[in-house]
């Protein structure tokens, strides 16, 4: 191997045994002969290490390696961490970013397993709006984080991925790196991934990133992943040729039809009992305010499927709660980026039905995430958030006087049955108030009561906990609530959540994560990752101690085949032993109280743990509960 000069990192000639990266043969046999035990049962300390002398090592250096330009790259996309469990298929850039690049944009976020790193750079992902930085080891870390990027790319979230490998068969160091390395890494994420690439120079490199980053944030969000040859980030770069990083545009999102626009607001104008159905619109503020405006122009019930944060929950025309009642009359529905539109139907068979998604520019044949084929009668394949200005301009329009007093009609008719709801879900979360294990209602309840006067950011999925804090707490603000994982993926809640609560950390904010217990199991190590990075992040346990969901599955089993339903928390439990969350965070630097079963003690130990947030620590609660 050829001697490089030592530039600006002056490797020592000289180092301890214990950091040797190459020896001489000679020293290596000598070494190795002196490991072998004299008697075949104990080893030996070697002479050098008894005496504290320390070897004479020739170290090979490089001047300026192709990992310090891959981080030139990453700096200019403006990546503010990277989310990954160090390993050697990308010890070179790994190496770049903490000395060449000052460990600081990106900042390494050291993650125990790949699926964390993964699903941390989701819940950022949705809290910043731009994809998060995920490098990952070989075949292992790869397969290891798949699960993250299934659902982020179900989910609609930009990621970028790094994927480290070895694919020279000649640069394999050992029987562990062939095993970790690949002919073709990423074809393990392609049928979940929008777009990836095998650089095989540096330029290639560049020109690949630019373009990935590109294809992740245009409408349909998705991740994807570019392998970085362990070769090519080693080698040094080349002197003859001048490296250059290439500059990403802004995104213009794909825009509706201007005639589909068009009839889509005379439709609307036209209709009697119109229904806006939201499902994953609004990516930015701006959808969320954009969306409003829509439906306040119209008075139109607007019914929220749960993935985003699309409309506020105490808006008058939120009519979620009702939506069963509002789709039977609805004679025009207008679906927003909605995944399942098959499943939002009208009890009047000539209802129109019109669809806005950028999903419809894009889709796979292998996972079947897309959901069942929807009849509509119109579809326009384009982002609904960046359509929304144009379709509120087309209906101002056609808005005629006679128009704007039946829609204020309307709208008095719809905020008055929202107040209904409203009031039926408040007596509804009433009922076992005082039960012990404590209900799901009452633990949202007393969680909005201690948080509503602060700038909070809920980071969780509460499909688990009946949805009640989309029932009770008023939520306005597109960070209030970020959705579920997407690919339904157990093991994304805490990960997700702690990489949403370092994304809020800058901007001041109180980030909730109400946490299953089954799903914390999946990847507890994110309570180290949260302790060790001060990330501030309330968890409020919903420890039913059991997957319940699967629980009910088995239930409904028995029941179908005519046998015994009380054996359905065979398999399926979390007892004997019961886990005790409070323990297990105190042990990963996380401060724990609990387990909490009187509901009388649930309010003051929340009040503890917030304060502990408030001061920059994450801190868990873990309460007994209801099963849903």
């Amino acid at each position: 191997m050829e001697q490089r000069t030592v530039g600006r990192r002056d490797f020592l000639k000289t180092a301890a045994a214990s950091t040797a990266a190459v020896v001489s043969a000679p020293a290596a046999a000598a070494a190795a002969q002196e490991q072998t035990p004299r008697n075949g049962t104990a080893p030996v300390v070697s002479r050098d290490a008894e005496t504290g002398r320390t070897p004479v090592i020739e170290a090979i250096t490089t001047e300026r390696p192709g990992s310090d330009f891959m981080v030139d790259v990453l700096k200019s996309l403006n990546f503010e961490y990277v989310f990954s469990n160090p390993a050697n298929t990308f010890r070179s850039l790994h190496e770049s970013l903490i000395n060449y690049g000052g460990n600081k944009a990106p900042e390494f976020i050291t993650c125990n397993h790949e699926e964390i790193a993964g699903a941390m750079a989701h819940g950022y992902g949705k809290i910043e709006g731009r994809p998060g930085l995920v490098i990952v080891h070989g075949t292992v870390g790869t397969m290891h984080a798949s699960m993250a990027v299934y659902d982020a790319f179900c989910d609609r979230v930009p990621m970028f991925l790094i994927l480290g490998n070895h694919l020279d068969a000649a640069e394999r160091r050992s029987v562990v790196t062939w095993a970790h390395s690949v002919q073709d890494a990423a074809a393990i994420l392609r049928d979940f991934v929008k777009w990836d690439d095998t650089p095989a120079s540096l330029h290639h490199f560049a020109e690949s990133a630019a373009r990935a980053y590109k294809i992740a944030t245009t409408p349909p969000m998705m991740p994807v992943a570019l392998v970085a040859d362990a070769d090519l980030q080693e080698r040094p770069c080349p002197k003859d040729e001048t490296l250059r990083v290439l500059k990403v545009p802004a995104i213009a999102a794909p825009q509706g039809d201007s005639g589909a626009i068009a009839e889509t607001a005379r439709l609307l104008v036209a209709a009697e009992h119109p229904v806006l159905v939201a499902d994953r619109l609004a990516r930015t503020p701006a959808g969320l305010t954009h969306f409003i405006g829509l439906a306040e122009l119209l008075q139109a019930s607007v019914v929220d499927q749960k993935n985003r944060m699309n409309f506020p929950t105490r808006h008058p025309l939120n009519q979620t709660e009702r939506e069963r009642a509002v789709l039977s009359e609805a004679d025009v529905i207008v679906g927003f980026e909605v995944t399942d539109f098959a499943a939002v139907r009208s009890s009047k068979p000539n209802a129109k039905r019109i669809s806005i998604t950028a999903n419809d520019l894009f889709s796979r044949s292998n996972y079947q995430e897309f959901q069942r084929y929807a009849e509509v009668d119109l579809a326009m394949a384009a982002d609904a958030e960046t359509t929304l200005p144009a379709l509120i301009e087309a209906v101002k329009r056609l808005i005629t006087d006679d128009r704007r007093r039946y829609f204020q009609d309307r709208g008095a008719t719809l905020a008055k049955a929202q107040q209904e709801a409203l009031q039926q879900a408040r007596e509804a979360a009433s009922y076992g108030w005082d039960a012990s294990p404590i209900s799901t209602a009452r633990l949202s309840a007393e969680l909005w009561s201690q948080v509503r006067n602060e700038d909070w950011s809920l980071v969780a999925d509460v499909v688990f906990v009946s949805n009640w804090p989309l029932r009770l707490w008023s939520m306005d603000k597109h960070y209030h609530y970020i959705g579920g994982p997407g690919g339904y993926g157990v093991g994304y809640g805490l990960p997700a959540a702690v990489g949403a609560a370092l994304a809020n950390r800058r901007h001041g904010r109180l980030s909730i994560n109400i946490q299953n217990d089954g799903d914390l199991m999946f990847a507890p190590g994110a309570l180290w990752t949260a302790a060790h990075y001060r990330i501030p992040l309330l968890t409020i346990m919903h420890n039913n101690r059991a997957y319940h969901q699967e629980v009910m599955e088995v239930q409904k089993m028995a029941l179908q085949h005519g046998r015994n339903a009380t054996r359905a928390h065979i398999g399926n439990k979390l007892e004997d032993p019961p886990i005790d969350y409070a323990k297990l965070a105190q042990s990963l630097g996380v401060h724990g109280e609990g387990p909490i079963s009187d509901p009388r003690e649930l309010g003051p130990a929340i009040k503890r743990a917030i304060e502990l947030v408030k001061r920059g620590e994450p801190a868990l609660v873990d309460v007994l509960t209801q099963p849903r």
